[in-house]
């Protein structure tokens, strides 16, 4: 029988840590996916909580005047983790606005799937290389990333720590949305120029010979070159998931410095 003895300002200190983590998983990519079960995150929450726990011994007593004092570090812990798990999360959409973009371009922006992550319509191509995009993240060690970035946390911004800088923090969301539409646009460039060509030469087409029905010509022609593009420009991918994960790191870094 194991018996473990511990004091109610250990506890307090242990579920503010349980706060900032599960807060953090619940948001933060791959691990905060709508298709992972309630019951893992808040289990991983957990596991990893009791192990910085006895890492960041000894700990530093807790200074609050009453329960309403205790409930603002609940909730300041609640932002923290959200915050850093956000900030991650959003790297990860860019792949799908590129794919909105090349569903425009080759005539299925009005096909919609149900993607099991998010539990929203995406597009296809959307779909499609934010799971290869999302593969290779998990390959390169983004879940090692996040975790050990998380963990390193408790030591930058101790439990009652955090100090929102509110202008550093929507400087960097706005420094990150003018990449944000550069970057999509990079992934998407060889669908984007290659129907623009075609649409040039389809537009040549219409001049010379107008008996021909260029609509629906068009149609077939731009979703067969534009899928094959995609297909042949998924080497690309690698590149592009190594950029994402550097945006990522970079962004991670930029809220944790607006939280100090």
């Amino acid at each position: 029988m194991i018996e473990h003895s511990f004091s109610l300002v250990e506890l307090e200190y242990f579920l503010l840590i349980v706060v900032r983590i599960t807060s953090f998983i619940s948001v933060a990519p791959f691990f905060g996916m709508n298709n992972t079960p309630r019951r893992v995150k808040i289990g991983l929450g957990i596991f990893i909580s009791i192990l910085l726990y006895h890492i960041s011994l000894p700990h530093e007593a807790l200074v609050y005047q009453s329960v309403w004092g205790y409930c603002a570090i609940v909730m300041k812990e609640v932002l923290t983790g959200l915050l850093i798990g956000f900030g991650a999360q959003i790297c990860t959409t860019v792949v799908a606005f590129a794919g909105m973009i090349i569903d425009m371009n080759i005539g299925l922006s009005m096909v919609s799937m149900m993607d099991p992550t998010t539990r929203q319509n995406t597009s296809i191509s959307g779909m499609f290389l934010q799971y290869i995009t999302m593969l290779m993240l998990f390959v390169s060690g983004m879940h090692r990333y996040l975790l050990q970035a998380i963990a390193d946390t408790y030591r930058l911004i101790p439990i009652n720590g955090a100090v929102f800088h509110t202008d550093e923090l929507m400087a960097s969301m706005i420094r990150f949305m003018s990449e944000y539409i550069v970057i999509g646009f990079r992934i998407c460039l060889p669908v984007f120029a290659v129907i623009m060509i075609l649409n040039t030469i389809l537009g040549i087409l219409a001049k010379v010979a107008p008996q021909m029905n260029m609509f629906a010509v068009g149609i077939q022609l731009k979703i067969l070159v534009g899928l094959s593009t995609l297909f042949f420009s998924t080497v690309m991918l690698p590149g592009a998931a190594d950029f994402i994960f550097r945006q990522m790191k970079a962004m991670v870094t930029r809220i944790v410095e607006g939280l100090l």
